[in-house]
């Protein structure tokens, strides 16, 4: 124990001396570091074994949001070939069009108008069900796929585009891997091409990750990007590296706003509305558009259109759906989104502490759960569970949801469902189910 206490601290040191900023010829960079540690002879009794089960740990840290250090447990070797089978899965249903797109709502916020649709790829496995985007993109980038699935996605959202009215945009993400390739301007126009969209309908998200990168090849990136007509919006802003410089010769056209600012922005006491506003500022200052993501509840909206972000995108105006369906909502009330959800930012919470089953694969795991809300709930009593792992949560034999780990420690974690819960229903599902009455036969009522 004193030795794992000492590894976690030399591990956290080393995190945090190469986070500092570097200055190169004046131009400041930032690095970061994730640590995998396995530990003789527990972990192996050999230098193939330790190196084997250290990149495991290594892997499990990167996948769990990077800049972190891990040590190796024997359930990630179980992890480890899952993501293998999902690798190989994945390939499958990119060639045989196992992947489907929807479209969550871009709502302008002065008139409620719809202006465009967000592009969101999915992936609904025949025996898995859905698999979250963070599971799958992560594999798809390590293994070399990131740039089929994203030329199909951005072909097949241009053509869908076409579909709708006159000037709704797309936009369409673009990874830091799709933005070095050099041949990303090809892939554009020829979508734009056989589509025929206009250019100025498509938008290409980018993270400012991309900023990492050969600062001349980045620029010309851009430069050649929007000669092509498109739009270009800096995505998650405020969420990565924050290159405020590159804000004055980056062309974009549109910041948005990461949800991690708008989300309880309208709590008494939060700090968000003050973040959320400068950025608003600085957009304009600059002539550009912004985007509010992640808004869910009627106050959050309310404050959003206070602060004078330009449009506004999040569950409050409508989740993600089919390209069917988004001619539907297009139409429904001539172009115009309905606003709907709850009032308060802070969804009510029951404590609550009752065991449950997680279901993970073949794999049954017994918990316990409490502070229980719509969207998700805290789990005891199942150790170092990875983020991004999905679980069905099975209440009883009558009631499940399928939930998704967002974060971990020790023996307790996150759990966000998938779909709202019911707190009326988990204490239906307790209740004896009722038995059907029957009125005697007539020879019984007779004989009586």
């Amino acid at each position: 124990m004193v030795e794992m206490l000492a590894l976690a601290k030399l591990a956290d040191n080393i995190i945090h001396s190469l986070s500092e900023p570097y200055l190169i010829e004046g131009s400041q960079v930032v690095i970061g570091v994730s640590i995998g540690i396995a530990l003789a002879p527990a972990d192996g009794n050999n230098s193939d074994t330790l190196i084997r089960n250290a990149d495991l740990a290594l892997y499990t840290a990167k996948g769990e949001g990077r800049g972190q250090f891990r040590f190796f447990v024997p359930a990630m070797h179980a992890e480890a070939e899952d993501r293998r089978q999902l690798e190989g899965e994945l390939r499958q249903a990119i060639g045989t069009g196992g992947l489907h797109l929807e479209y969550q709502p871009v709502v302008c916020a002065a008139t409620e108008r719809i202006t465009g649709f967000e592009t969101l790829v999915r992936w609904s496995h025949p025996v898995r069900g859905a698999i979250s985007p963070s599971i799958f993109i992560p594999i798809a980038e390590d293994a070399g796929l990131i740039g089929a699935i994203g030329e199909w996605v951005l072909r097949t959202a241009c053509s869908d585009a076409m579909k709708w009215p006159a000037g709704t945009r797309v936009a369409v993400n673009v990874s830091p891997i799709q933005f070095a390739n050099a041949a990303l301007p090809n892939i554009v126009m020829s979508a734009l091409a056989n589509s025929r969209l206009p250019a100025g309908q498509l938008e290409l998200e980018i993270t400012e990750s991309v900023f990492l990168s050969d600062r001349h090849n980045t620029d010309s990136m851009f430069a050649h990007l929007k000669n092509l007509g498109v739009r270009l919006a800096l995505d998650d802003f405020g969420t990565g590296y924050s290159a405020l410089g590159y804000l004055k010769t980056a062309p974009f056209d549109k910041i948005k706003i990461d949800q991690s600012f708008v989300r309880g922005a309208a709590i008494k006491g939060s700090r968000n509305a003050a973040i959320v506003k400068s950025i608003v500022n600085l957009a304009e200052a600059l002539g550009m558009e912004t985007t509010a993501e992640g808004a869910e509840t009627l106050d959050e909206l309310d404050l959003i259109r206070s602060l004078g972000c330009s449009h506004i995108q999040g569950y409050v105006y409508g989740r993600p759906i089919s390209a069917d369906e988004t001619r539907g909502l297009l139409g429904a009330h001539d172009g115009y989104a309905i606003a709907q959800g709850h009032k308060s930012s802070r969804e009510p919470r029951m404590a609550m502490l009752r065991t449950v089953t997680l279901v993970h694969g073949e794999n049954n795991y017994t918990g316990r759960i409490r502070n229980v809300s719509a969207s998700g709930a805290l789990i005891e009593g199942v150790s170092d569970v990875p983020a991004g792992t999905r679980f069905s949560v099975e209440f009883n034999r009558r009631y499940r949801v399928a939930g998704l780990c967002r974060w971990s420690h020790e023996d307790k974690m996150g759990i966000e469902f998938e779909e709202p819960v019911s707190v009326e229903r988990i204490h239906a599902a307790d209740r004896p189910a009722p038995v059907a009455k029957t009125e005697p036969k007539a020879e019984q009522r007779r004989a009586g």
